[in-house]
């Protein structure tokens, strides 16, 4: 059954890749800032607006500039979500939306699970967190869905900075002692797409790519990836530096926040592929073209 699915932040990474993958099947209306501002109350601008499930990418996301601006990333960040739950709610129909796994303080030590406290050390996290509360406070058929580093073709990520930096430069460098996920943004595309409709779940789920890494080990495939297709590298070594030497940082960061899919893998019978795996696919499939085009 072909159903309408409003998805907001149609530019971004996540948002780009749901709307191509997600219009294959339904029909899928395309939000963008001109459309729906987080900024202002939100009601009004979706009075016109139909849809049978409404999915939230939307964010503020740099983590330096909420710190120094703790008002508006809440007014984005929670208020403006808890208003999204509540229309919906009105509406009878379910808000997914995409939250953190900077709402963990990383002092875990194995992979973190749902239900796991909640416990952010900045403010992007503590206002995140406030989103998915009052979200799901709104109506208990909503979904919080956690993802972390997110890749993929839509919007340059940390691995595509690195791999040009590789290109032009004879060092390049990344922190090597925070460690999460990556989650490749058409993977994420193609595991939600049976949960919102045929398997509908509720609360919050973690769904990234299996396995856990640091930025230097993350930024390591990325460049074997690339020298494997054959892409000319000035460099082939990701060198370590550590969280702590980043004094431009504002924010604090949590070194540990891997996500555990288990709940993901349970309800649905299979499991993310590695993200190792889904670097190489993105490598493969979109830097042949862009980097040896010359």
């Amino acid at each position: 059954m072909r159903r309408k699915i409003a998805i907001l932040g149609r530019t971004g990474r996540l948002g780009g890749a749901l709307c191509r993958v997600l219009s294959q099947k339904h029909e899928v209306v395309e939000l963008g800032r001109q459309e729906v501002d987080l900024t202002s109350s939100v009601s009004e601008q979706l009075k016109n607006v139909e849809f049978d499930l409404f999915i939230n990418t939307a964010a503020i996301t740099n983590l330096d500039w909420c710190e120094q601006n703790p008002r508006a990333a809440e007014r984005v960040n929670a208020v403006a979500v808890g208003e999204l739950g509540a229309i919906c709610s009105k509406r009878g129909v379910r808000c997914v939306h995409i939250s953190t796994d900077y709402v963990f303080d990383g002092s875990a030590s194995s992979p973190c699970r749902e239900e796991q406290p909640a416990s952010p050390i900045n403010v992007y996290g503590k206002a995140k967190r406030l989103g998915e509360e009052l979200l799901l406070k709104a109506d208990n058929r909503h979904l919080v869905v956690r993802v972390s580093w997110v890749f993929g073709p839509d919007k340059p990520s940390f691995i595509d900075v690195l791999l040009d930096r590789a290109v032009d430069r004879e060092r390049v460098e990344a922190i090597d002692d925070k460690y999460s996920a990556p989650t490749y943004s058409l993977d994420f595309a193609e595991w939600i797409e049976p949960i919102l409709f045929e398997v509908p779940l509720s609360g919050i789920l973690h769904l990234c790519n299996t396995g856990g890494c640091s930025w230097r080990e993350y930024g390591q495939a990325a460049l074997d990836a690339a020298a494997d297709e054959g892409i000319k590298l000035k460099t082939h070594d990701v060198l370590p530096i550590s969280l702590e030497s980043m004094s431009a940082f504002v924010a604090r960061r949590p070194i540990y926040t891997v996500m555990d899919q288990q709940r993901y893998r349970e309800t649905i019978g299979a499991s993310p592929r590695h993200w190792k795996e889904a670097v190489r696919s993105y490598v493969r499939n979109k830097y042949p073209r862009v980097i040896n085009a010359g």
